[in-house]
């Protein structure tokens, strides 16, 4: 019954994703580990092929409409495909199972993971719920701060390779503070770079972690099914409000992912 409802929730994940442009990985890693029972390591990995793939298919509605800055993307994607690369390929095949006792406490790597996740859920669902909105650049004029988007993109590509996060709720405040990009085209241009890096880090996974290809094909599927329908209903559903919403709900998700991993 779990399972039927962990793939019934994949397309959520593309609701989420094709709604208001973020959300997806902070679905996807709960349902994978507390629903179809992946090892966190594992699940991360998963969740940059998933949600990879369907920012992807995302960002094309975006490119058909001329939302998407092609410039900035790269300026923020270089060093953070560089970053996320490196993360997964090398850094997490380093850390050992077991990181430190605390008296009979142990502080494995999978505990350490889902901690880490948690705490990225609160710092998304503060941004999802709060309505302060960086001004964008209405007058059309765009300002490129070269090191502080290469820096932020270095900071969100780690991020991503430890937790599996695309970092959305990261990229598009940057995009839109730093590049002064108008909030749609902050969306479009965030996909794109959410689809890039993620795929990139999934790269890094290959060689390191058994592939059940079957089922993670059939899961990305429905979450690409569930990108159509959530870009669809952004005629009917005002997106604001629906963040707010999907903000409480990750806090609320954050709060039981602590509760289950350090107190239960």
């Amino acid at each position: 019954m779990t399972e039927i409802i962990g793939f019934a929730l994949a397309i959520v994940i593309g609701i989420s994703l094709g709604l208001i442009g973020g959300g997806g990985s902070i679905l996807t890693l709960p349902i994978l580990v507390y629903l179809l029972g992946i090892n966190p390591v594992l699940s991360t990995a998963y969740s940059l092929f998933v949600v990879g793939s369907t920012s992807l298919i995302g960002s094309f509605t975006y490119m058909k409409k001329g939302l998407v800055n092609y410039k900035t993307a790269i300026i923020f994607a270089i060093p953070s495909f560089i970053a996320v690369f490196l993360t997964r390929k090398y850094l997490m095949p380093a850390i050992p199972e077991e990181l430190f006792q605390l008296g009979s406490f142990v502080v494995t790597k999978d505990l350490a993971i889902m901690v880490l996740f948690a705490l990225v859920m609160l710092m998304a669902s503060y941004s999802m719920i709060t309505d302060n909105k960086p001004e964008s650049a209405e007058d059309g004029v765009l300002k490129f701060n070269y090191p502080l988007i290469a820096a932020e993109g270095l900071v969100v590509g780690t991020l991503t390779g430890v937790v599996g996060a695309g970092g959305g709720f990261l990229i598009i405040p940057a995009l839109v503070l730093l590049v002064r990009l108008p909030m749609k085209m902050a969306v479009g241009t965030s996909l794109l770079i959410i689809a890039a890096k993620s795929l990139i880090g999934f790269m890094g996974d290959v060689g390191n972690q058994v592939i059940d290809w079957q089922f993670l094909l059939t899961f990305t599927g429905l979450s690409i099914v569930g990108i159509f329908i959530g870009t669809y209903l952004t005629k009917y559903i005002p997106g604001a409000k629906l963040k707010k919403f999907f903000g409480w709900f990750v806090l609320a998700m954050a709060v039981y992912i602590l509760l289950k991993e350090i107190v239960l």
